[in-house]
């Protein structure tokens, strides 16, 4: 099935959009399965597993982390990860400069967004994201490469339309800056019950759970 689903997917998405496998609560052996249908890049939510994972996989994949990213967990994280697509703050981009400094490293860093402006979601605000993004640019050891949005889990897949839509703008707004230090490749928006539509407005990473290894198991 694994196999099966990576393969129709990465047939079917543009040329010049990334696949992330999103493997939160997926064993190393499922997750292997799909970088042998194809996947290059793994997405972790939780340093425990990742660390799981990745020492079953190692560096035979992209690593991107895209959860909440804990200031204690960043040491962990910078030595596994190759992008952490959920910085929200100053203080924790801060954190992962210092650290990623440490392991000699340099670690790539989209901006999560808030586009829905919802109090139970992390992200920054759209109308914050420009002073933080000039604050993180001064930083060293991590490069901002982009944006990150969620947009609504479930539901009409339309409902998340909106946020991809501002989200956009607002990289491209961000772009015409031309901030130094700062290099506006990647969007990162859309998952399983949406990425068909984020796709349409502008994302060049999905990142994709359930289409991939099946409903979870619960307990």
């Amino acid at each position: 099935m694994i196999e099966n689903n990576v393969k129709n997917l990465l047939s079917e998405i543009p040329e010049g959009v990334s696949l992330v496998a999103a493997a939160k609560a997926r064993t190393p052996d499922e997750v292997i399965r799909a970088i042998d249908a194809g996947i290059r890049y793994i997405g972790e939510n939780y340093i425990q597993e990742a660390e799981e994972v990745y020492r079953a996989v190692g560096h035979r994949v992209n690593w991107h982390f895209i959860g909440h990213l804990q200031k204690n967990k960043v040491k962990k994280a910078v030595r596994i990860f190759d992008m952490i697509e959920s910085v929200d703050s100053f203080e924790l981009a801060e954190e992962i400069g210092k650290r990623s400094g440490q392991a000699a490293r340099i670690i790539s860093v989209l901006i999560e967004i808030n586009s829905g402006r919802e109090p139970q979601k992390f992200g920054v605000l759209p109308e914050d994201a420009e002073d933080l993004i000039y604050r993180v640019a001064a930083l060293r050891n991590l490069r901002i490469k982009g944006l990150m949005t969620m947009g609504p889990r479930a539901g009409d897949p339309e409902d998340s339309r909106p946020y991809f839509v501002e989200t956009k703008k607002l990289f491209d707004r961000i772009k015409a800056l031309d901030i130094d230090g700062v290099e506006m490749t990647y969007l990162s928006m859309g998952m399983t019950n949406s990425y068909k539509i984020a796709i349409e407005e502008g994302a060049n990473i999905i990142r994709i759970g359930t289409k991939i290894f099946g409903h979870r198991q619960p307990g």
